[in-house]
């Protein structure tokens, strides 16, 4: 792949593609400080696939439950810090919480290190070959093998519909979650999601008429630039399957806008996204 064909979500502009590890640990930090009172339970965990163990990190409220279930999907630079925060903040709202590293079949979590730039041809290199390689089969594949796990625990409440979200590349993979267990998902949320609609025959967007669940897609401003007719095709197609979905473009928020540490994080547009999917999961996984 040639330096400047960048993952889906990831315009190569000068301005903002300095992708950092995104650590953001005095931002995690002061966050979790908040949510300490909250007593969250987190626990590293492998979850077993048909392509290996996938080294995971799972969240849960501690007390009585059960509660809903909730599958994250993190953006190409995988389980760090900011997404384990994301999960410790939702299991604190009365969730189990499952973060999988989704690079699982090449590499345990985390898969960069803390000098790791996005704008690095070198840097790149280390991560995009594992993306290119997780195809829509193991995308589906992997989603069927983690809300089983969900499932198989005794927090989970099997009861209630489960919810599903994903960053950046994260965002076909939540379309193929609920493609892949319709009847389980009941929620499903997209933050900056990349390559949601394309000209494959496996495009996420051809998933829509298959799915169950309400959905809120969260689109960047500089993606709606790059493209600004797939927020109209994503529209058209929950339309036309009677799929209720909200589509909302972020004016003023870039690629990234919701992932702490990172060079285009917005705290007010990322409070924002967080509001949406918390009302989201409050009505759809009552």
């Amino acid at each position: 792949m040639s330096d400047d064909l960048l993952h889906p979500g990831f315009p190569h502009d000068a301005n903002i593609s300095r992708r950092t590890f995104g650590l953001g640990v005095a931002a995690v930090l002061a966050t979790t400080a908040a949510h300490a009172q909250s007593k969250v339970v987190e626990k590293d965990v492998d979850v077993t696939t048909p392509s290996g163990t996938a080294d995971s990190a799972l969240f849960y409220p501690e007390g009585k439950g059960p509660w809903p279930a909730v599958l994250i999907w993190t953006d190409i630079m995988g389980l760090r810090p900011a997404f384990r925060e994301m999960g410790r903040r939702l299991a604190a709202q009365g969730y189990v919480v499952l973060v999988p590293n989704p690079f699982y079949r090449n590499h345990k979590a985390p898969v960069v290190d803390s000098t790791f730039d996005f704008s690095k041809p070198e840097d790149r290199a280390k991560v995009m070959p594992m993306a290119d390689a997780l195809t829509a089969d193991a995308n589906t594949s992997d989603a069927k093998a983690f809300i089983t796990y969900l499932d198989t625990l005794p927090q989970t409440d099997r009861k209630r519909k489960a919810g599903v979200q994903g960053y950046c590349m994260g965002g076909p993979i939540t379309f193929r979650s609920v493609a892949a267990a319709p009847t389980r998902f009941g929620a499903a949320a997209t933050f900056h999601g990349g390559g949601l609609v394309t000209d494959k025959p496996d495009s996420p967007h051809l998933l829509i008429p298959q799915m169950k669940a309400t959905v809120y897609c969260a689109v960047a401003d500089n993606d709606d630039k790059r493209e600004p007719a797939a927020k109209d095709t994503l529209k058209a197609a929950f339309a036309a399957a009677r799929v209720p979905a909200t589509v909302e473009v972020y004016t003023g928020d870039n690629h990234g806008w919701t992932v702490k540490g990172g060079a285009t994080y917005n705290e007010a547009g990322a409070e924002k996204a967080w509001s949406e999917l918390s009302a989201l999961y409050k009505k759809a996984l009552a």
